[in-house]
């Protein structure tokens, strides 16, 4: 059993995957309130899987990128919970997983995501859809969406960065945030696959708003 977790985005998403399907999924959005909401989310969908902790083999969770303190959480909650159960976490692209819902709900030909990197910013990739399924051609990376190539800002985009700046994302697709329920989908057909998947670790492209102050030199008199 795989416990998926996600806080990249404005969605606290948790699901559990058996192998075969999704068998349980629960999704909040409250983007100042991923603390209190993910144990409380993962406890329901676990009670609904019929499922306790330990039933759990494997924690996989979306590294972002996101905005810096929500990421955390489920980055830190996951770790915590494989250190605990003795199981392995897997990391996995949020903006992947994002892609790979677009691609399961139907999405035929290229497209972008593009979600909320604050700062009047998106962090995006672009994906091409292939008989293999979905495969991400260009990024991540992080930019204000009128700066983005024109022939980027053309495609159809999932993420809510067609929310915040339809002017320049106009071709808006459904998907708006991450669904645990499809990174874990992602996640089990790529470990069936032999594939690699990453760290779990914070998938950053700049710098976080909140910075130690420098050093102070001291001053003798």
């Amino acid at each position: 059993m795989l416990l998926a977790i996600d806080t990249a985005t404005q969605a606290v998403t948790v699901a559990v995957h058996d192998g075969a399907t999704v068998v349980a999924e629960q999704a909040h959005t409250d983007t100042r309130r991923h603390t209190e909401l993910l144990t409380p989310t993962i406890r329901d969908v676990l009670r609904e899987a019929g499922l306790r902790p330990r039933d759990l083999s494997a924690v996989a969770v979306g590294v972002g990128p996101g905005p810096f303190t929500g990421l955390r959480v489920g980055i830190v909650t996951a770790r915590t919970m494989g250190l605990a159960l003795g199981v392995p976490v897997h990391g996995v692209c949020s903006l992947d997983a994002l892609a790979h819902a677009t691609f399961a709900a139907g999405q035929t030909r290229r497209f972008l995501v593009a979600t909320d990197a604050r700062r009047k910013e998106v962090y995006w990739a672009a994906y091409d859809v292939t008989d293999e399924g979905v495969r991400r051609t260009d990024g991540p990376d992080v930019a204000r969406p009128a700066e983005l190539p024109g022939h980027l800002r053309g495609l159809p985009t999932a993420g809510r960065g067609t929310e915040l700046y339809p002017e320049a994302l106009p071709h808006a697709l459904p998907q708006l945030d991450v669904s645990a329920g499809a990174l874990a989908t992602f996640v089990t057909g790529a470990l069936r696959r032999g594939e690699s998947l990453l760290e779990p670790q914070p998938l950053y492209l700049r710098r976080p708003d909140a910075v130690p102050q420098a050093e102070r030199t001291p001053v003798t008199p």
